[in-house]
């Protein structure tokens, strides 16, 4: 980055932060108590970027956010209420009330993502609010990352796996209204197991930055949250990049029919946090920035809780380390979306250049990272990169984790050969098809990565293998459809999806996806404004969701025609 756009970032900061200063609330005036109310849970105002963290605090105690209370909050953080505001309803989990509204006493919210559509999860909405009565809302939300327990609903902030009726009305009777800590391993068990080892080694020498370096590169490992960027070599572009670095991890795994984030986290979570501190080091970060999707609320404890294991007893030198907590808005997986929320602002995408790992998260150089990514750092570099590459099928190298859900007898993460074909993943990891079903067509990387039929059932499933077929492998996330289902079906519910969830920066994605909705309900489709509608979105979205919404659409038209002629 060159002196005059270091310049005038610089001037733009501080005009801003001469406007907080001398910006005086007009209009509705704070009460004094809302004031006292919202003092009482936020012990400081200081910092802009935790206005986020401030709005869940408010949230959680009066089960949404009053109008007063955003008015007291602005006051307090020196803020205009129009921007408090407009951040506040960016978010799907906050919502503001009127003063003299009275919220719902519990909310339950039942999945329609794709996986547990196939599992009756519309059936279930229908039927739960004569099962609870009048006191508790019944919404549908976007996809929760359970797919493998379809249909999913959650009561308030815990989640009912292969939801019925019957379970649901346990739970909320119980009380049963927060996620458990799920059973994972704990520090004292990880270090006992080798755990920490890697980054103690770096931290006093024994091991050098490079040679971890030089190993990630050999390994070829690439991003696993779907952009699947070489890893090493990000770590090399972001460690020469003037100090000081940050660290962003993305953690909002958000893809319609991806959960391993959640899973490996559930069970292990210090060999992520090993693999990030080992990052840090090589690449040398002053602060490191987890953001997690707020529908992980058990993993959020257990996150918060081993945290606080290793800051207590830290192997080496820590960098500062902030847990931040998403808000329901899967745009923020975009890395320059997610920095924004970091910041405590709308989840909307930047405008590139200048490239995060130059200009990211508080305009500091940045290394963004995917969970995943960290998590395999430590066996890569202790095994060895030959170890990684010594895996693979069909011409491909490495290991890859697949999130197998639908109509498939054992969903899950499936730890298989990069490159592996979807046949032989529901063959030899997912105990075949469901009994009464056959295979008829699957989604391969999550809502965006497209559909294809059956008979493309032994194409590698791998980064780059896919494209030529109209698709990509994404996050890894695999969605099977069996004879029951129509792939049009699947392509409507993923476009509901994207309308849903775009941040509506963009007049292309904004409108193309609730235009496109509105067409794919008709018995016959229009293609020819679909695909114009496709071009548009596909060449003018200023980010991956309006980027990758045609691709379903696409494949409908290419491999189901009969199903929308």
């Amino acid at each position: 980055m060159n002196s005059s756009s270091t310049h005038t970032l610089s001037t733009v900061d501080e005009m801003r932060a001469t406007l907080r200063r001398i910006s005086h609330l007009k209009g509705r005036q704070p009460d004094a108590q809302s004031q006292q109310e919202v003092r009482a849970l936020v012990a400081s105002f200081d910092r802009r970027d935790l206005l986020i963290e401030h709005l869940h605090v408010l949230n959680d105690t009066y089960r949404g956010l009053y109008e007063r209370h955003l008015v007291a909050l602005a006051h307090e953080m020196k803020l205009p209420m129009a921007e408090v505001f407009e951040v506040a309803t960016f978010y799907h989990h906050f919502e503001v009330l009127p003063n003299d509204a009275t919220p719902a006493v519990l909310t339950v919210r039942v999945c329609d993502g794709l996986s547990c559509e196939l599992g009756g999860a519309k059936q279930l909405l229908a039927k739960l609010p004569d099962f609870l009565g009048s006191d508790v809302r019944v919404i549908p939300a976007p996809c929760v990352g359970r797919c493998e327990q379809a249909p999913v609903a959650v009561v308030h902030q815990n989640a009912v796996p292969n939801a019925t009726p019957d379970k649901v009305v346990i739970a909320v009777k119980a009380g049963h209204t927060l996620q458990a800590l799920p059973d994972a391993i704990d520090m004292t068990a990880y270090v006992a197991d080798g755990g920490y080892a890697l980054v103690t080694a770096l931290a006093t020498g024994q091991t050098k930055p490079e040679d971890v370096l030089q190993a990630m590169e050999a390994s070829g490992l690439r991003g696993l949250g779907g952009a699947g960027f070489p890893a090493g070599r990000k770590w090399r572009i972001v460690s020469e990049q003037a100090a000081p670095r940050v660290m962003a991890v993305n953690l909002d795994e958000g893809e319609p029919g991806t959960f391993k984030d959640r899973t490996y986290l559930e069970r292990d979570p210090h060999r992520f946090l090993e693999g990030m501190l080992v990052a840090a080091q090589v690449v040398g970060i002053d602060a490191i920035y987890i953001y997690l999707r707020d529908e992980y609320h058990g993993c959020r404890a257990l996150l918060q809780q081993e945290l606080a294991a290793l800051q207590a007893n830290p192997p080496c030198p820590l960098p500062t380390i902030e847990l931040r907590r998403g808000a329901g808005a899967y745009v923020c997986g975009e890395e320059s979306a997610m920095i924004e929320s970091i910041e405590g602002k709308r989840g909307e995408p930047r405008m590139r250049p200048p490239y995060i790992a130059e200009v990211g998260l508080f305009a500091k150089p940045t290394l963004e990272h995917n969970f995943e990514t960290l998590y395999w750092v430590r066996d890569l570099v202790q095994k060895g990169p030959q170890w990684f590459t010594s895996f693979g099928a069909n011409g491909r190298q490495g290991l890859r984790s697949f999130s197998v859900s639908g109509r498939v007898k054992q969903p899950g993460v499936k730890l298989a050969p990069a490159g592996i074909t979807l046949q032989a993943l529901i063959d030899e990891h997912c105990g075949g098809m469901l009994e009464g079903h056959t295979l008829y067509a699957y989604l391969p990387g999550g809502a965006s990565g497209g559909i294809l039929p059956a008979r493309l059932n032994n194409i590698p499933l791998d980064f780059d293998t896919l494209q030529a077929f109209g698709c990509f492998i994404g996050s890894a996330a695999v969605v099977v459809l069996s004879q029951h289902d129509r792939a049009r079906d699947a392509a409507l519910n993923a476009m509901q999806f994207f309308a849903h969830e775009s941040c509506g920066q963009c007049t292309p994605c904004r409108v193309g996806t609730a235009k496109a909705v509105q067409l794919m309900q008709a018995p016959q489709w229009d293609n020819t404004t679909l695909e114009d509608l496709s071009q548009v979105m596909g060449d003018a979205s200023i980010c991956g969701l309006g980027q990758a919404a045609p691709n379903p659409v696409r494949c409908v038209q290419t491999y189901f025609a009969h199903e929308v002629a």
